[in-house]
């Protein structure tokens, strides 16, 4: 698929056949995202891969308890046979632009130098978590021109729970999870999604100045 194709073509898939997925599909997915974009080359990231029934279900009942379910909008997402969750090292970073090639570098004063490697508090911007969602966006993409659906979902309040079940080392920061499978053909968008055209270029481009 051209990428101009999949960028398009890429939609939120909710709703999936319970077919496994081969193996070797997870991992080229897995491949691709660990192409994306680092700060410093970090390559920050972690991935939890679930793709058997057990590990599916696990993470299900510690994120959507039986009593939700009869009433949640999008049982097929419960259907997706692997489930990726994303997860960003601050440590990795913090650690990375305090070596030695970090430490020469001079595009930076050395107060930068001190305060990027004196701890994930002091960055202004989080790249960990920067570069985690573009390695999940590879993910989505990849799952695009594999012919497969995916939807990027949020943990919120569950992130505890999910490290807790599933022994993720504390460090570690949930971007996401990325339900993966092949459409079962019955998926619409999302009421949010119906109503919110997106905006014209003109209004989001600003050439040259505000």
């Amino acid at each position: 698929m051209e990428f101009v194709d999949a960028v398009a073509a890429r939609r939120m898939c909710r709703s999936f056949l319970p077919a496994s997925l081969p193996a070797d599909v997870v991992d080229r997915l897995l491949r691709l995202a660990q192409r994306a974009p680092a700060a410093g080359n970090t390559q920050g990231w972690q991935f939890l891969v679930l793709d058997v029934p057990a590990a599916v279900d696990r993470y299900w009942s510690v994120t959507l308890p039986s009593e939700r379910r009869g009433t949640f909008p999008w049982p097929g997402l419960l259907r997706a046979p692997v489930l990726i969750v994303p997860y960003a090292d601050p440590s990795a970073y913090v650690a990375r632009y305090g070596e030695a090639d970090k430490r020469a570098r001079p595009s930076a004063s050395a107060a930068e130098k001190q305060a990027l490697a004196g701890g994930a508090e002091m960055w202004p911007v989080p790249y960990w978590y920067v570069d985690t969602a573009m390695a999940a966006m590879t993910i989505l993409l990849g799952a695009v021109d594999a012919g497969l659906g995916a939807c990027l979902f949020g943990q919120f309040e569950h992130e505890a729970a999910v490290r807790a079940a599933f022994g993720v080392p504390e460090a570690l920061r949930a971007v996401a999870t990325i339900a993966l499978g092949r459409p079962d053909g019955t998926d619409r968008p999302s009421r949010s999604a119906v109503h919110r055209a997106r905006p014209g270029l003109d209004t989001v481009a600003h050439r040259g100045s505000w």
